[in-house]
């Protein structure tokens, strides 16, 4: 199975108002490992940044002057997240943003490219019903180390986000199969040939046998004033 970690930086809170993603990153997984493998691009959004949004990432309109527009990379994205399943924290915001990207480009949406999408927020609050739900309270609930984390970045918070989700389904390996995996060989001989099965033997009740079933049964409904579930109810008597 392959999955990919990400997550987004954007200039604020909705791209309904106009605001654009600055900063995409993803790492891979490839049936629960982390294969080193990631994707990583910073981007100029072609507007403001709003200064909430900074003080949380830390990215300022002077450093994304020279870098690229997401129409620039828009096909690396897609060649990296393709067929793949999307493991998100608080999923509906990155997902809406990056539609609104593509979308504003002609092309398809996260749904049509995808495999589907892993909600990390929503598993979290299922898993625990009550307790925070952030990133930074589930590292400290899985004991991750997030010291390094001074500001929001879309890389950082991918790794960190896929140490989180393995943590919070460990236990789930012995579920997966991985599909190249070569099937066990068919019981047979040396050859390769099918082994003949001998016949199974089928044991039968004796009347004793059943005698004594059905008198242990007697007792039972004895004991319990005539109630037993293994015994049709009697019927009541008629005058």
């Amino acid at each position: 199975m392959r999955q990919i970690v990400l997550d987004t930086e954007t200039t604020g809170l909705d791209w309904r108002n106009g605001d654009r993603v600055i900063e995409i990153g993803c790492v891979e997984l490839l049936n629960r490992s982390l294969t080193g493998r990631h994707f990583h691009v910073y981007l100029n959004p072609g507007r403001g940044i709003d200064a909430e949004a900074v003080a949380v990432h830390g990215i300022t309109e002077e450093f994304l002057a020279d870098k690229p527009k997401f129409a620039d990379v828009v096909t690396q994205f897609e060649d990296f997240v393709r067929d793949a399943e999307l493991v998100i924290h608080n999923a509906s915001f990155d997902v809406g943003f990056l539609d609104n990207e593509l979308d504003l480009l002609g092309r398809d949406k996260l749904a049509r490219l995808c495999a589907g999408v892993i909600d990390t927020l929503k598993m979290a609050k299922e898993q625990n019903p009550g307790k925070k739900a952030s990133l930074d309270a589930l590292c400290d609930r899985y004991e991750i180390d997030n010291g390094h984390r001074e500001l929001h970045g879309a890389l950082l918070d991918a790794e960190l986000l896929a140490e989180v989700y393995l943590a919070m389904t460990r236990g789930q390996e012995s579920l997966i199969m991985a599909l190249d995996d070569d099937l066990p060989a068919h019981d047979g001989d040396g050859d390769g040939m099918p082994r003949e099965r001998k016949p199974i033997k089928v044991l039968r009740i004796s009347d004793a046998e059943l005698q004594a079933h059905e008198s242990v049964l007697g007792d039972i409904a004895k004991a319990n004033k005539g109630l037993c579930l293994w015994l049709p109810p009697e019927e009541p008597a008629t005058a």
